[in-house]
């Protein structure tokens, strides 16, 4: 059994707090967030209760935890990894990882040096219809990928004290939103040659990206954009083709992956959805705990055997926050930019 302290307890710290009430292994024994009643009250919403702290000494001091969830906003996350790291406890950190790559890699490199097995919430790789796409381009059921295109689009956001909208904070749609794509991008086919971008910037930073991915035998470009209408909601999809098909997946459309091989008609691909008895219906804007459950469900198991998790680390998400760091320079400068150019 592994004890869990959520720190930053908005959307996001929700959402991992459900995930944890349904594996076996975890229990949530301490909420760390500046706002008790407001934490309080999403505890509620989601039906759980856990004891509430304004700061993380206070739940070491009270709890015996094994790993720290941290959940609060971008700039923020340094200070708490490096909390837990110098604590001696495991740590599970949202993404992006930093709003630096410096940053990004010291808290790699001490997690590493402490011995700590530590993991980035890059909830794509696990989501169900991604991890039946990377399973469905390994197996050479259709040949070799020959392009890929992903989309993903939302209203924008705004959380606690509107952080979202300040890019000082979360560095926008094009690093926040986008680096989901980046990561699965970079999961599937490894790191790029270099990037091309164009987007739109305004008062809340780099708003929505359009990037193309410099691979030698694969055409990929991926499209992040937080600047839809307000009541629009939410999108991600992707489209695929290979030398002998295609699949499709939208997360609006039933069903949602989709394959078409050689001659034949679109079939639904299958995948293993989570039975978790959970939903996320009442704090945001998908159906399914999906790849939340997934990662952390994975993470936690990885503890229970003392292994290093090999999906999502830390040096992982660093070389993501790279890569997508490249892509707004690339919008900025108007010119490809080779990964080569993006110092530490």
């Amino acid at each position: 059994m592994k004890n869990v302290v959520i720190v930053g307890f908005g959307f996001m710290g929700s959402m991992h707090a459900q995930a944890y009430a349904q594996i076996p292994n975890a229990k949530l024994v301490g909420i760390v967030d500046k706002d008790p009643t407001r934490a309080q009250e999403n505890l509620a919403k989601i039906g759980l209760s856990a004891p509430i702290y304004k700061t993380l000494g206070t739940a070491f001091a009270k709890q015996a935890v094994d790993v720290v969830d941290v959940c609060v906003p971008t700039d923020l996350h340094k200070k708490y990894v490096m909390a837990a790291i110098k604590a001696k406890k495991h740590l599970f950190c949202e993404k992006p990882l930093a709003t630096k790559l410096g940053d990004a890699l010291k808290m790699a490199e001490a997690a590493e040096q402490a011995g700590l097995h530590a993991m980035v919430g890059q909830c794509v790789r696990f989501w169900p219809e991604y991890q039946a796409f990377y399973d469905f381009v390994k197996s050479g059921k259709a040949g070799r990928l020959l392009s890929l295109n992903l989309q993903r689009r939302s209203a924008r956001p705004t959380g606690t004290e509107n952080w979202f909208r300040d890019a000082t904070r979360s560095l926008g749609a094009a690093v926040d939103l986008h680096i989901h794509d980046t990561d699965y991008v970079l999961h599937l086919l490894g790191a790029p040659a270099a990037v091309t971008s164009v987007g739109t910037k305004d008062e809340f930073g780099w708003s929505r990206i359009f990037t193309t991915y410099h691979y030698a035998n694969t055409a990929v470009v991926a499209e992040g954009g937080w600047n839809q209408p307000p009541k629009w909601g939410f999108q991600m999809a992707f489209q695929a083709v290979f030398e002998n098909g295609a699949v499709e997946y939208d997360l609006l459309a039933k069903p949602t992956l989709k394959a078409t091989i050689g001659e034949g008609t679109p079939e639904p691909l299958p995948f293993a959805q989570p039975s978790t008895g959970a939903s996320a219906a009442n704090v945001g804007n998908l159906s399914a705990l999906g790849g939340y459950f997934n990662e952390l469900q994975y993470f936690i198991g990885c503890l229970e055997r003392n292994e290093a998790p090999k999906l999502a680390t830390l040096r992982q998400a660093a070389e993501s926050l790279r890569v997508v760091l490249a892509e707004v320079k690339s919008a900025e400068k108007g010119k490809t930019v080779k990964l080569s150019q993006i110092p530490a």
